[in-house]
């Protein structure tokens, strides 16, 4: 004889039912108690019973792997967490880089439960932002979110860095570095003496410094008088030894150098120091002494923003417009360098580059093609003998 007496749920077994308000079927699995004892339930929905008990089935294994994560945990919360958490060692800058890289993602996949994340999901954001941002700022935000899931898979909050799995799509071509000609340099340069970041252009053109570099330049470490008796004559200097980065220092190794400063330079630090000293007068008991070539007008070290808006106001001025950054100066630098013949090895000491490749790839667009050069010595030397 058949028993047909329907099986009641044995204890502490999941529980299935028919939620008719959501038109679906739920599954609850008792996760012990909170500290006011009421009992814990993690819950999981689908359209079918079968659906339910595989997710169920997936909530045990990762209860087992003593995953402890919720619904209301959003990939969001968990960006969150990492921001605030996760980069102890890093800026304040390079926060704010991986935060805004990570915005436009966020609006795609922010508020889904971090758990219930998918490599599609992810990969459908990404490309949802490829045609209106660049590549360079996808892999970014891919990468920041990597990291992001990689901080919460520590912590026992997911199982799966789901991130990591996706390939980036192409974006659009960000804005590339461009290089003004020796007639618009001339310009730019007429522009600036009017500017209070006159000092700033005629350094940073005229030796190449980063811009970061720039605006970390200490006096102690700019010498404007050099020692023309000594026996081997000392040239007028600025030592390149610290970077508005993380930790102060130099982007590299090689980024470390002291450069000879051209007389347009001295000339327009030695200008630079008067003005600056009128400003230390000016601000009194207000000037803040960080012993910064470049300041602001009580002394406080430059904000990249406010270089790149006055630095927009000298291109006007000079009749060039306002799509140009301050880090134009450095390529300029290098063009200008390579258009009087230097050989890249020695640009590339000047600009701090581990390796001449660093200089081919990034210059590129500015470098004359030094591959011709055998063919024209052949020319001279073959027409002469003729």
């Amino acid at each position: 004889m058949t028993d047909t007496t329907t099986r009641r749920r044995g204890h502490g077994e999941d529980a299935i039912y028919f939620d008719a308000t959501k038109n679906r079927y739920v599954g609850a699995i008792s996760v012990g108690f909170g500290s006011d004892g009421k009992r814990i339930r993690r819950k999981v929905t689908g359209r079918t019973k079968t659906e339910v008990r595989d997710k169920l089935k997936e909530a045990h294994a990762e209860l087992d792997r003593g995953l402890h994560t919720s619904a209301t945990y959003t990939v969001q919360r968990a960006v969150d967490d990492w921001l605030e958490g996760g980069l102890q060692a890093r800026s304040e800058r390079t926060r704010s880089i991986y935060k805004e890289a990570l915005k436009p993602l966020l609006e795609h996949i922010g508020t889904r439960p971090l758990r219930e994340l998918t490599a599609r999901d992810v990969r459908r954001g990404l490309e949802a932002l490829s045609e209106r941002v660049s590549t360079r700022y996808l892999q970014i935000g891919r990468a920041s979110l990597a990291r992001a899931i990689r901080y919460a898979e520590a912590h026992d909050l997911v199982g799966r860095n789901v991130a990591s799995l996706v390939d980036n799509p192409k974006g659009q071509i960000g804005r590339p570095s461009r290089s003004f000609t020796l007639e618009q340099s001339l310009a730019l340069l007429e522009a600036a003496g009017a500017s209070p970041l006159n000092a700033y252009v005629v350094l940073s053109l005229s030796v190449g410094i980063r811009t970061e570099e720039a605006r970390e330049l200490h006096w102690d470490h700019v010498d404007l008088d050099g020692d023309p008796s000594a026996a081997r004559r000392v040239p007028p200097s600025v030592a390149v030894w610290h970077s508005a980065r993380h930790g102060g220092d130099t982007k590299t190794a090689k980024s470390r150098r002291t450069l000879a400063l051209p007389q347009a330079a001295v000339q327009a630090l030695r200008e630079h120091r008067k003005r600056q000293m009128e400003d230390r007068l000016a601000a009194g008991a207000l000037w803040q002494d960080h012993g910064l070539v470049f300041a602001s007008a009580i002394g406080t070290p430059l904000d990249a923003a406010n270089v790149r808006r006055e630095f927009r106001k000298i291109t006007e001025a000079a009749g060039l417009g306002t799509g140009w950054a301050p880090r134009d100066l450095r390529h300029t630098f290098v063009s200008l360098m390579s258009a009087d013949g230097v050989p890249i090895e020695e640009i590339a000491r000047l600009a701090g580059h581990n390796r001449t490749a660093t200089t081919e790839l990034v210059y590129r667009h500015e470098l004359r093609p030094v591959i011709t050069t055998g063919a024209e010595v052949m020319d001279r030397i073959l027409n002469l003998r003729g």
